[in-house]
């Protein structure tokens, strides 16, 4: 009686391959690495499945009916697509070509997206990149839809859901126009710091206070807020035509011409940034090189 074919299994289709390329069931079965009982067991059943001897003896060894001679083609072209699928697959950055969709404060963009593109331009000038805005409560969501591939976040917004790990740690500067009344002085004071305007970034919006505020709370000091401003990428304009002075992360104080950098007069926490990314995305070969990269232009 004929055999369901949904019984057939890739093992089966190996050893009839083998078959056909080595026309002996010994032969056979030395190339799978199985016994000869094992390789004719397995004969049996490919001659039930298919309702046809496949094969017959002769002096030489086996000789293929017309029906097994049918076989051969296709059973090498299915073999050949299942052991592609089982591979790894190739990445190779200078044709690769694909869409990546980053989640990114506008801090990330200036200190990690700008090195990260100016790298990427050269070695993989077929991928797209998609930088959107962080979005702490739809993240999670985001990330399963596929509609964002990598955030560069902080370890207190990451979901616990998703692959993390920390980019570098950064810390905080103070910032002014080059020719500020405090712009001479080779340090600055608690009691300078203290007397100033004060410009800060609130994402947000409309928030007066951050994490420079907590550290002065601390030591029963305070300053004065007059600016509060929802994005880094402005601030350094403002400073520029202004007596404000504002404590910045390290990396936005970098490559700003007329702007002077001091070391702030107390303590501030600082923050992580980090990558974080879904396993739908954890192994793929093109993703994974694309992480590498983040790391490796994030200085």
């Amino acid at each position: 009686m004929k055999t369901d074919l949904r019984t057939l299994d890739l093992n089966l289709l190996k050893a009839l391959d083998a078959l056909l390329d080595e026309r002996s069931v010994t032969r056979a079965a030395e190339h799978l690495s199985l016994t000869q009982p094992a390789v004719s067991g397995m004969l049996t059943r490919l001659r039930e499945c298919f309702d046809d001897p496949l094969f017959t003896r002769t002096q030489r060894g086996i000789v293929p009916t017309l029906r097994a001679l049918e076989l051969a083609v296709p059973v090498k072209s299915i073999l050949t697509e299942v052991s592609a699928l089982l591979q790894p697959k190739q990445f190779d950055s200078a044709t690769a070509e694909m869409t990546i969709n980053i989640a990114a404060t506008d801090y990330a963009l200036r200190a990690v997206i700008v090195p990260f593109m100016a790298a990427l331009r050269q070695q993989a000038p077929g991928i797209r990149v998609a930088v959107l805005p962080v979005n702490n409560e739809q993240l999670a969501l985001q990330f399963e839809r596929g509609s964002v591939d990598i955030a560069l976040i902080t370890p207190d917004t990451a979901p616990p859901e998703l692959h993390a790990r920390a980019l570098y740690a950064e810390e905080y500067v103070c910032l002014m126009r080059d020719d500020h009344p405090l712009a001479h002085l080779e340090n600055l004071t608690l009691d300078d710091f203290c007397a100033q305007d004060h410009a800060l970034v609130s994402y947000l919006g409309g928030n007066f206070h951050g994490a420079t505020d907590a550290a002065l709370n601390a030591m029963g000091r305070s300053r004065r807020v007059t600016l509060s401003v929802c994005s880094f990428l402005v601030l350094p304009e403002i400073l520029r035509v202004s007596d404000l002075i504002s404590v910045v992360p390290r990396r936005l104080a970098r490559h700003h011409a007329g702007l002077k950098v001091f070391a702030p007069p107390l303590e501030i926490q600082g923050f992580t940034k980090t990558v974080a990314w879904h396993e739908r995305t954890h192994r793929d070969a093109g993703h994974r090189w694309l992480r590498d990269l983040l790391f490796a232009t994030a200085i």
